[in-house]
């Protein structure tokens, strides 16, 4: 595959060497993915899979503020006001994206340099290379606009240590580069003024190893971060069995950040807050990434339905009011009967990425 014809695409795809590249190109939106640029990339992932001379495969983003700032959200806010289809359809090839990218059959390399959040992650942090820098915030906001951690967040999130992945999906905090390792959502730091070397090291790797060992001259030790000294707090508080219970012990432990944290959570959507953590608990029961993505795509239509997630768009996106009006406006009024709403079947059924008798 050659370079996109146009210095302008949402999408810059070429081979230099034996390296597939991607750059997405929608700088001043810090790259939000939209359903085209996905298509794009999962056309190029399939004819780099099969041609011989492209032997690895790296992500960047264009600009200066990160890799991807997540979905067009805006999008999902007119789809998600109309019938919905447009953001289940895109939902549908993003996840089966991230599908793809998992199971890629050669070295997938991403470098989430700056702004990494939503579906930034998931067209990183599910490659076999995870490159993070000084620079990097890595996070899944979604508890923000009434949505659910998605592109097999919920994945990620429940296989990260202790109840760390709970806290961050709860909060929809952002992390930084030592933490976005510890957590598993990254493998290697890499200054970013290092990044053109490492970049022009993999143009010449023939071979997995070649990747690895590229990455091994150019990595060095990741600046500490938070979350493995605030342990003690976020597994005796996190570890609770319902939401209500979680503030509560945030609440009543005598940490500050566990009491700023029960703060940050009775921000968030409440009905959002009880599927997250339901979705974060399923998904520790599921075998693979694929299960999960099956459980996501119900959730996230499911929240197509839910007045949240419009008003969390509009409250933080369209009108940038920063005060959105949740319904229920309180956790004790969010039942487990309308949680389980959120993960029946999707309208249009299954992404098709597990056996139809297994269940995800």
């Amino acid at each position: 595959m050659t370079a996109s014809a146009e210095p302008d695409a949402e999408v810059l795809l070429r081979v230099e060497g034996t390296l597939g590249r991607v750059t997405l190109n929608r700088p001043r939106a810090i790259n939000a993915l939209n359903h085209a640029m996905v298509r794009e990339m999962d056309a190029a992932l399939t004819a780099w899979e099969k041609d011989d001379a492209v032997r690895a495969v790296l992500i960047d983003g264009a600009g200066e503020r990160g890799l991807c700032a997540g979905g067009d959200i805006r999008s999902i806010h007119a789809s998600a006001r109309e019938a919905g289809r447009e953001a289940a359809a895109f939902w549908r090839d993003e996840y089966l994206l991230n599908a793809r990218i998992a199971r890629f059959a050669k070295p997938y390399v991403a470098l989430m340099d700056g702004v990494v959040m939503g579906g930034g992650v998931g067209v990183s942090a599910h490659g076999d290379v995870r490159v993070v820098t000084e620079r990097s915030t890595v996070g899944m906001p979604e508890a923000t606009i009434g949505f659910v951690p998605d592109v097999g967040g919920t994945y990620l999130l429940s296989r990260a240590p202790g109840e760390t992945g709970t806290h961050l999906a709860l909060t929809a905090a952002p992390v930084g580069p030592g933490d976005a390792v510890y957590t598993g959502l990254a493998d290697h730091y890499v200054p970013s003024e290092r990044l053109p070397d490492l970049t022009d090291a993999l143009t010449k790797a023939a071979s997995a190893a070649d990747v690895s060992d590229a990455v091994g001259r150019f990595a060095e030790t990741a600046p500490a971060g938070d979350l493995a000294g605030a342990r003690h707090w976020i597994d005796a508080c996190y570890s609770a069995d319902t939401a209500e219970e979680i503030v509560d012990r945030l609440r009543s432990h005598g940490d500050q950040d566990a009491a700023r944290a029960a703060d940050v959570i009775e921000g968030k959507s409440p009905t959002s807050v009880k599927v997250i953590l339901a979705a974060l608990r399923r998904a520790r029961e599921l075998p693979t990434l694929e299960a999960v993505l099956e459980q996501e795509y119900r959730v996230s239509c499911a929240t197509l339905s839910s007045p949240d997630l419009v008003e969390g768009i509009r409250a933080q996106v369209i009108d940038k009011d920063r005060n959105p009006k949740w319904t229920p406006d309180r956790l004790s009024a969010v039942s487990d009967t309308h949680v389980a709403r959120f993960f029946q079947p999707a309208p249009d059924g299954p992404l098709g990425l597990v056996d139809e008798g297994s269940r995800a």
